[in-house]
């Protein structure tokens, strides 16, 4: 096995049976169309979501179901994901086409969520639901515990600020798409009846999405509007 399989399986803190399982989890499928990491993504995604659950339900016992809700959310969205892959280094494993801007892409959300995903599955497969789950326990605890109350993001506030005033929910439309192809930034324009339409970019529609609302949300609360 080549020394950068072994300094992922140092970091993801398992040493693999089936080293092949993690090679497929940290390649590109532009790489190796048909064999790269999306099904182990699939995977990985059904097992984050169970351990994460279990632990927010055992870490919060007086929390309804609406609360949990919010902060397993919060917990497996993209942005949290990237930011594990980020703290492990995990896009420098990356296994890229040929050709692909290498910089742009290893610091991609989208791919550091996708091959965090797929890697989770891989260690599910090889070492069963302990290994995948002791290895989510240790990257997940920190910023599980650290939210003292559940999370109300800027998508939520806004609908309930909407509905509060008997409102139709906020309406996003995509304005434009720019940038190449493989790092795309979104511009997201948010509308509520009775305000002026709000409009902010991202690097995914959700973050677009969440930027326009967030926009909108300040500009009710420093000037008034729509009261």
């Amino acid at each position: 096995m080549s020394a950068a399989p072994a300094a992922a399986e140092a970091v993801l803190g398992h040493r693999f049976d089936r080293p092949e399982l993690l090679a497929m989890a940290l390649t590109h499928p532009g790489a190796a169309p048909g064999g790269g990491y999306e099904r182990l993504e699939f995977l990985g995604d059904r097992v984050l979501g169970l351990v994460v659950t279990h632990m927010l339900y055992e870490a919060f016992p007086d929390e309804p179901e609406g609360a949990l809700s919010r902060r397993l959310a919060a917990l497996v969205r993209r942005e949290s994901l990237a930011e594990v892959a980020r703290s492990l280094g995990l896009g420098r494993f990356i296994r890229l086409a040929r050709g692909e801007p290498e910089e742009s892409l290893r610091d991609n959300p989208a791919l550091l969520a996708d091959v965090t995903e797929a890697a989770i599955g891989a260690l599910y497969l090889d070492g069963g639901l302990e290994v995948a789950a002791a290895f989510v326990r240790r990257r997940w605890s920190g910023p599980m515990t650290a939210a003292k109350s559940p999370p109300h993001d800027p998508k939520t506030r806004l609908q309930e600020w909407a509905q509060g005033r008997g409102r139709p929910l906020p309406h996003y439309r995509v304005v434009a798409t720019e940038g190449p192809a493989h790092e795309p930034s979104f511009v997201i324009e948010v509308a509520v009846e009775g305000l002026a339409p709000v409009q902010a970019s991202g690097r995914s529609k959700r973050a677009a999405e969440t930027a326009a609302a967030a926009a909108l949300l300040a500009r009710i609360e420093t000037g008034g509007e729509g009261r």
